[in-house]
């Protein structure tokens, strides 16, 4: 069975380093990037089955890059992955077609089972979010 392809994004080189450690035994990491007009690009070249993406990135944000993406027509599965634990950037995550919403200071407990969760066609947004 070919493994599932992943795309991150995070203008920080080693939470790009912790997420592709996290993930790679079971999935294949296509593309790290740091910004979100690179992003951008990458995914139309790449294709990934899902996004996993900051929110917080120079040159284009996150949330500008997945519309950007959207625009295009691709229509990977999307995860942000960010520090933002305000209910608006959730609702706007949504809005988006994110169907994961993980909070980074959980990443290491949450991050794997958002994946699962949302190549499965589930979603996932951190539990501390929906207290």
């Amino acid at each position: 069975m070919m493994r599932k392809r992943i795309l991150i994004a995070d203008d920080h080189v080693v939470m790009l380093q912790e997420i592709r450690a996290l993930l790679e035994s079971d999935y294949e990491v296509i593309g790290a990037v740091q910004n979100g007009k690179i992003l951008v690009e990458a995914a139309k070249e790449l294709n990934p089955d899902l996004i996993i993406s900051d929110i917080s990135m120079p040159e284009m944000n996150g949330f500008e890059a997945a519309a950007k993406i959207r625009a295009l027509g691709l229509q990977p599965k999307l995860i942000f992955l960010t520090v933002q634990a305000s209910p608006a950037y959730v609702k706007k995550a949504r809005s988006l077609g994110a169907a994961g919403y993980v909070l980074k200071v959980y990443a290491h407990e949450q991050l794997r089972v958002a994946v699962s969760k949302v190549l499965t066609g589930e979603t996932y947004v951190s539990p501390q979010l929906s207290a």
